[in-house]
């Protein structure tokens, strides 16, 4: 297969930096709200307050936002079993996200998803997902609809590294690169699916550097820094569009244990606390108030109103009715 010939305005993008003062902030909030949204779940788990199962990004905001910052009305997304970052860089509401987290009808499934189900298919937010790489296959249905309707849209499919050994994205890259689909594969390389550590399970040491053989442009960036997710993804995004499949690889971290039930034994405090000195809000912060775009107050006050927002979205989803007994056969495929 031929490789696929980039357009040279692929080779530069925007920058964080060129954004107006208030764009800049609206990302800083966005990531503040995933912070604040995944905190307040791991909290209400540990008080036996919440039941099932759910998957922390803490550390991992600005992949999905960076990203996201990019995509155009009409673009979906498809996420992982760690969704609830996509869903609100995605724009869902974290009150109908708490309704669906502790199974109220006013949830985005009624209810009877949960964490890992959470999806707004009309919005174009195609679900997180229970399956490893099982996103990347729904992606490239989506992608394979826009070329047929001649729709200038993209499917941006998140997965992580434990995907990569999965067969489905050897299929799916090799599918969206002979069809040209127009895909942007972003893979949240948090260092270990589950306890298996990427280092020890990845041959050839890059996710990014399987996208070659391909012939797909791909990048691996720094997914603990905004700026170089939101550059990058601009790059590959714009690409995308009209013209084939990308691969972005964002080097991240997860903070949190790989789920509630977590006793992270494989790997030590040293190890975590060296990540969460990177952090990719403290960074923003840090950026924005040497550009004069923010003070060390009014960054208060932007995590507060995050708080206090997830807060009241909780507050107001506990009051809500669970779904009907009768409810529970609706809304399936079959």
């Amino acid at each position: 297969m031929a490789t696929r010939k980039k357009d040279a305005s692929a080779n530069t993008a925007p920058t964080l930096s060129a954004l107006p003062a208030e764009r800049q902030l609206a990302l800083l909030e966005q990531m503040q709200l995933i912070r604040a949204f995944d905190e307040k779940v791991d909290k209400l788990y540990a008080k036996g307050a919440m039941h099932g199962t759910a998957h922390f990004c803490v550390g991992q905001e600005a992949c999905a936002v960076g990203t996201l910052a990019h995509r155009h009305d009409g673009d979906v997304i498809t996420g992982t079993h760690r969704g609830h970052g996509h869903a609100i860089a995605f724009g869902l509401d974290p009150y109908r996200m708490a309704a669906e987290l502790l199974g109220k009808a006013t949830g985005y499934c009624g209810g009877k998803g949960g964490s890992m189900h959470i999806a707004d298919v009309e919005a174009g937010m195609l679900g997180a997902n229970g399956i490893v790489g099982g996103s990347m296959g729904i992606a490239c249905g989506a992608a394979f609809a826009f070329k047929q309707r001649a729709q200038d849209h993209v499917a941006i499919c998140f997965f992580g590294d434990g995907a990569v050994q999965e067969g489905i994205f050897n299929e799916t890259l090799n599918l969206a690169a002979v069809w040209h689909l127009p895909v942007l594969f972003v893979c949240e390389n948090n260092q270990y699916a589950m306890s298996l550590s990427a280092e020890k399970a990845t041959a050839g040491g890059s996710i990014a550097g399987r996208a070659a053989s391909y012939g797909m442009p791909a990048e691996a960036v720094d997914g603990m820094d905004l700026e170089a997710v939101y550059t990058a993804g601009a790059r590959l995004m714009n690409g995308c569009r009209g013209t084939g499949p990308a691969l972005i690889e964002t080097m991240t971290y997860r903070y949190l244990g790989h789920s509630k039930s977590d006793a992270n034994r494989y790997r030590t405090r040293e190890e975590i606390a060296e990540w969460r000195a990177n952090d990719p809000i403290e960074r923003t912060i840090r950026t924005l108030i040497e550009r004069g775009v923010l003070d060390e107050n009014r960054s208060q006050a932007l995590a507060d109103a995050a708080a206090d927002r997830v807060e009241q979205a909780f507050a107001r989803a506990e009051r809500d009715p669970e779904p009907e007994l009768s409810s529970a056969l609706e809304d399936v495929y079959a």
